[in-house]
């Protein structure tokens, strides 16, 4: 039975598909590459001051043209006419003898001696001039395979940006997919689990019945401790609480308190248009102090790491709750000292990030498969890239 990519095409299929589009890609910068260098060919035949040159002399004679065409036809205005062939004859007169394709200028010259013009004169010396408008136009035939020659190597290298994310995705697959899925990571959930959940109440607890001044003296205190990184809330509030007398009361009471009316609020603190506007206005801010910061969640981070913030939690969860939330928090520290805590948290991560289509395409082998093949092109692409550099 034929294996499936990740998003469901035959996995065979889809590596034809790739070095489909990698031949693509490499094609095109071969066609651009072969072009650029005809067009910078034609360019060197001529010179491009050369046809710098013959381009500058077009663009003039046909903005003379452009100026005086509908003024100097017919029996429209005699002294335009007379003044367009003057400056017509004199601008071919100066052009110099080496100029390419001088004679187109001359003929359309002669397309225009004429005792009186009409717009089929005007017509016949622009087609005269057109030998000398391709000539010029090497330059910008130049500039256009110059530009498609850039796109081309672009498209590379997104191939290649596009690739290089996708090794990396399939290297941390495959870097999961080498831990023991069967392992019992209860040894290490479960207690975890235990801290974090009471912590969590105790934390509520706390934040439900302790002063607002405490909760906040508490905050601060946490801030010497950077693993911990307990939010602190703003400067104005913080001097609020500690100045005001509403600071005795907890932060949820005077959250209640906000959504008061003045007159209400009147009889409950004093100075209500205060408390108004520095608890009211920081109240999303305010109801987002929560136990987060204090938990380890799942799956844990490594040994040493979890080893330093739980040394860190003990000094600040200590300072709130109940002695058995910060045993618990002692009994996960001691996990990090277990031989096998690093393979435990190996299997918790790989259970947390693969989902079962992941583990089944690590089963099969898909994977590695997969990541071989974007190996394989995107060292295609690089081979394909060095040869082509940069313009």
């Amino acid at each position: 039975m034929s294996g499936t990519s990740a998003n469901g095409a035959d996995a065979t299929g889809g590596r034809d598909a790739r070095d489909s589009g990698t031949d693509e890609l490499i094609a095109a910068l071969d066609d651009a590459a072969e072009a650029r260098d005809a067009a910078t060919e034609r360019v060197a035949a001529v010179g491009a001051d050369d046809l710098e040159a013959v381009a500058a002399a077009h663009d003039r004679a046909t903005g003379l043209f452009d100026r005086y065409e509908d003024r100097a036809t017919g029996t429209g205005d005699f002294a335009a006419f007379v003044e367009f062939e003057d400056r017509f004859a004199t601008f071919v007169a100066e052009l110099p003898e080496d100029l390419p394709r001088r004679g187109t200028f001359e003929t359309a010259e002669e397309r225009l001696d004429e005792r009186r013009l009409s717009e089929s004169d005007f017509a016949a010396a622009r087609e005269a001039l057109a030998p000398a408008a391709d000539l010029a136009a090497r330059l910008d035939e130049r500039a256009s395979a110059h530009e498609a020659y850039k796109n081309a190597r672009r498209a590379v290298r997104e191939r290649l940006a596009e690739l290089d994310d996708r090794i990396d995705e399939l290297e941390r697959l495959r870097e999961l997919g080498a831990a023991d899925l069967d392992a019992p990571v209860e040894a290490l959930e479960a207690p975890i689990a235990a801290y974090d959940d009471a912590v969590r109440d105790a934390f509520a607890d706390f934040r439900r019945e302790a002063s607002a001044r405490e909760l906040f003296s508490l905050l601060d205190a946490a801030g010497a401790f950077p693993l911990v990184s307990l939010d602190t809330p703003p400067t104005e509030v913080v001097e609020y609480v500690e100045t005001s007398t509403a600071g005795t009361e907890p932060l949820p009471r005077l959250l209640e308190y906000a959504e008061y009316s003045i007159p209400k609020l009147d009889h409950h603190v004093e100075a209500p248009s205060e408390l108004k506007r520095r608890i009211a206005t920081r109240r999303t801010v305010l109801e987002r102090i929560d136990a987060a910061p204090l938990e380890i969640g799942w799956p844990p981070p490594p040994a040493d790491e979890l080893r330093w913030r739980c040394r860190e939690l003990v000094s600040v969860v200590g300072r709130f709750a109940p002695p058995d939330v910060v045993a618990q928090l002692r009994d996960v520290r001691d996990l990090t000292r277990e031989e096998d805590y690093e393979r435990l948290r190996g299997a918790a991560r790989a259970r947390a990030a693969l989902d079962p289509g992941e583990r089944e395409r690590l089963a099969d082998g898909r994977v590695e498969r997969d990541l071989e093949a974007a190996r394989a092109e995107r060292e295609r692409l690089e081979e394909g890239l060095s040869e082509y550099p940069e313009p």
